[in-house]
């Protein structure tokens, strides 16, 4: 699937729906032990949280249509994480899915830097203002995918090469991710560096000691990368336009999020508290709840807005209501239940998807939206694999 996601949602659809039918074949073979493999009733119990707000929010959504056709289509992914679970059961091939996965995306970002150096990669000629990579022009996502599939990167690096390769895969991978320009993708890639250092030197002396030196290797390409790159220092320069502690600094760093698609989201909020506007209907439902002066509302179609709510709580909350937000915490307190439980072999195992997850759900941050075709995918596909991994060779979870 992860070969696929740079040729959209269909493609990668595709192969989710294979995976999908093999695993009900698969299932079907194993009914009679299905209910008692720990991955399966994990990824059972966390498809539970993501769906149900879903399917609750659709009975009075702003847009039923819509809500009902994305609550239909998301049950592809139960399957797909069953698949997963079932296939992945052995805990012999995870260093090699660990390592296979970074390899291709190493070959994204070496992709990045070609498309950095010349202008032109896979996917043809770079965005003028961000780096685009892999996905192309039209499709600025390269800065958040790299920083949440970093895991695999800096963990297969560091299982081949050591640390070393380690603080080489650090560097390969933080000049595409912030040539991509994108401020979310800054913060997801600081995360998952700290949790990585967190784990290499675990007493607190130590960890800030290797904290200071990345931090230090860091700065090199930053400083070159905001020489040689416009966008990129303006880029920096709007972001610390915040700092000055004035409304319009703060909206202005946001990109308008801060003064309108937010508060707007919380307007929605305010009058769909239980269950929300309707999962995906965030769009349909924003001109109704727009400020004066807001510029994400559309004049010309009064059912066009933005389109979604940049952050993953204010998401949750005004297409689910309270009602997604309580299921989505129950699934983080099924999710880190799961982690604790396991034992260190286990947590190895998990240990680059687990982080890909907590990176991408960082609630401090500004987010895509998680009940949409694309990024769904690929939350799925990260909790598919941590369900699996954690629970490989029947462990408890």
């Amino acid at each position: 699937m992860l070969v696929l996601l740079p040729l959209g949602v269909g493609a990668a659809t595709v192969a989710v729906a294979a995976c999908a039918i093999a695993a009900l074949i698969r299932a079907w073979r194993e009914r009679r032990t299905l209910a008692t493999h720990p991955g399966v009733c994990l990824a059972l119990a966390l498809f539970a949280c993501y769906w149900l707000p879903a399917f609750i929010s659709a009975f009075d959504s702003i847009t039923p249509g819509k809500s009902w056709s994305t609550t239909a289509g998301l049950l592809r992914f139960l399957p797909f994480a069953l698949f997963a679970c079932l296939a992945l059961r052995e805990a012999s091939p995870w260093p090699r899915v660990t390592f296979a996965i970074g390899a291709i995306l190493a070959l994204w970002l070496l992709d990045a830097w070609v498309q950095a150096l010349t202008g032109y990669g896979v996917a043809g000629k770079s965005d003028p203002e961000r780096l685009s990579g892999i996905f192309g022009a039209g499709n600025l996502k390269l800065g958040p995918v790299l920083a949440v599939l970093s895991p695999f990167v800096l963990a297969a690096a560091r299982a081949r090469l050591g640390r070393a390769g380690f603080l080489a895969a650090f560097v390969f991978a933080l000049v595409p991710i912030l040539l991509a320009g994108e401020r979310a993708g800054w913060l997801m890639y600081a995360l998952v560096v700290l949790a990585f250092l967190r784990r290499e030197a675990p007493s607190p002396l130590r960890f800030a000691g290797w904290s200071a030196a990345a931090l230090a290797l860091a700065a090199v390409p930053a400083l070159v990368a905001l020489h040689v790159s416009p966008a990129f220092d303006a880029r920096v320069d709007r972001s610390l336009r915040a700092l000055q502690g004035s409304e319009a600094a703060v909206d202005y760093a946001s990109s308008g999020r801060s003064m309108h698609i937010w508060p707007t989201a919380l307007r929605m909020i305010e009058a769909h508290p239980v269950n929300g506007v309707g999962v995906r209907a965030f769009r349909y439902a924003y001109a109704q709840y727009a400020g004066a002066g807001d510029t994400f509302a559309s004049a010309a179609d009064p059912d066009e807005g933005a389109l979604h709510a940049h952050q993953i709580v204010l998401e949750v909350l005004s297409e689910t209501g309270t009602i997604g937000l309580a299921f989505w915490i129950a699934g983080v307190a099924f999710a880190v239940r799961a982690w604790r439980r396991a034992d260190a072999a286990a947590r190895a195992r998990a240990f680059a998807p687990a982080l890909a997850l907590a990176a991408m759900t960082f609630p401090l941050d500004t987010h895509l939206a998680f009940y949409s075709a694309w990024w769904g995918l690929v939350f799925w596909w990260l909790l598919a694999l941590y369900c699996a991994a954690l629970n490989a060779n029947g462990s408890r979870s």
